[in-house]
């Protein structure tokens, strides 16, 4: 009976569009300051109670699923995609890539599903994508692999070396993830590549591989405000020194557009020495929760146990306003940080500074060791443990930097299956 009831049309086209929503809420969930891997979990086996919905409903499910592919948006390619993979029907395999390949969205939406599927499920199709002619599905096939970390081999040194931009850049990006050691020296040789996206993976990449030349590159990207400026703070700053990197962001006070990266970067950093300057910042309406979230990224303080919450400025607007003649229709940044109260900060940290010594890093309240990082891992938000794990991965040559990304479940045997350090 609950078979024939999953079958009825309105019932299925509630599973294709919470499926396509709860894909759409986890792509953001996985950069946020507020989930953590718990949370993600939760949420992937709601959107993966959907997915199973839509398989026991068969053929039925399928053309719901393709009607809905006329939307082209990478939700509703996401969940169709999960549908022709698992399927193995090579015409409905062909009906979501073509559609994925209409734009970045849609791509990223048929990447997320060949990642999502346990790997020996997908391996012939990504090796399909691998040797195909079309740049397009070779890159598909790379970033399928990279968030897999497996490693495509003999296809990724031809990616590199490729004319097409966008593939030698996912190329470039796969290297530091998947530690490529022995291509070291091809990422050296694109630090100077004319196309921004290649320059920017390689220097990230080397950086990740210990190669210091790619700090200089990572540094020009944040200097430059370029696209890629968030993307380059964190293992720009923690390659170096806290003192150096400290000595870099005090070169970027004197160009206003710095001023949020400046706040986001001491965090980074992880100097105790820097958290007098935050609670100052919490002053400023327009980057007080900004600095609150890397006071936090320094200390582990918890707000509403240590009641240091706050509440808007009175008179503070950020994103959108009600009034038809306001031009401002960017979204508010900060809009799921919270509020502080500086004053009641300034006194926590009066009371715990004893604890923290000036000039070492820390993350969350702890020194930053093996140990500090696989904790983040497991219990700290997608941010933090995203942060942690680019800073696991210098701590051994061999080990693939973990993604934090993955499907929830996926993610827990992971961390459950490495022996913990000491």
């Amino acid at each position: 009976m609950l078979r024939e009831t999953r079958t009825i049309p309105e019932v299925i086209e509630q599973h294709v569009e919470q499926a396509a929503f709860l894909w759409q809420l986890r792509d953001a969930a996985v950069h946020s300051t507020q989930y953590t891997l718990r949370a993600i979990a939760e949420l992937d086996d709601r959107l993966d109670a959907n997915l199973e919905g839509l398989g026991v409903a068969g053929e039925a499910g399928w053309k719901l699923c393709e009607a809905a592919l006329a939307l082209g948006s990478a939700g509703e390619v996401f969940v169709t995609s999960v549908l022709a993979l698992d399927s193995k029907d090579p015409r409905r395999i062909r009906v979501a890539a073509n559609v994925a390949c209409q734009s970045p969205g849609a791509l990223r939406g048929f990447v997320s599903a060949l990642g999502w599927l346990p790997y020996p499920r997908v391996e012939p199709w990504i090796e399909r994508l691998l040797s195909a002619d079309d740049a397009v599905y070779r890159r598909i096939g790379l970033a399928a692999c990279a968030v897999h970390r497996r490693d495509p081999g003999a296809a990724l040194v031809t990616a590199l070396r490729d004319s097409d931009t966008a593939l030698r850049a996912r190329a470039l990006r796969a290297v530091g993830e998947l530690k490529r050691h022995d291509v070291v020296a091809l990422l050296r040789e694109h630090l100077d590549d004319e196309d921004p996206g290649s320059r920017f993976w390689s220097a990230w990449s080397a950086v990740l591989l210990g190669e210091l030349a790619g700090v200089p590159r990572l540094r020009e990207a944040v200097e430059a405000a370029s696209p890629f400026a968030l993307r380059a703070l964190a293992p720009a700053l923690r390659s170096v020194s806290a003192s150096s990197a400290m000595d870099w962001v005090r070169s970027l006070t004197s160009d206003p557009r710095h001023a949020r990266t400046i706040v986001v970067a001491v965090g980074l950093i992880g100097d105790p020495i820097a958290v007098p300057w935050l609670i100052r910042q919490m002053r400023i309406p327009e980057l007080a929760r900004l600095a609150t979230q890397a006071f936090i990224t320094i200390t582990g303080a918890d707000l509403a146990e240590s009641r240091l919450h706050g509440s808007r400025p009175e008179g503070f607007n950020a994103g959108p306003t009600e009034n038809p003649d306001d031009d401002n229709v960017a979204m508010d940044p900060d809009e799921q940080l919270p509020w502080p109260a500086p004053d009641a900060v300034a006194a926590w940290w009066a009371a715990e500074e004893r604890r923290f010594t000036n000039g070492n890093r820390y993350l969350l309240g702890r020194s930053v060791d093996e140990a500090c990082l696989r904790q983040v891992l497991v219990s700290g938000t997608q941010q933090q443990r995203s942060v942690a794990s680019l800073e696991l991965a210098k701590f051994d040559a061999g080990t693939m930097l973990f993604e934090t990304r993955a499907p929830g479940f996926r993610q827990e045997a992971w961390l459950k299956s490495v022996p913990r350090p000491g």
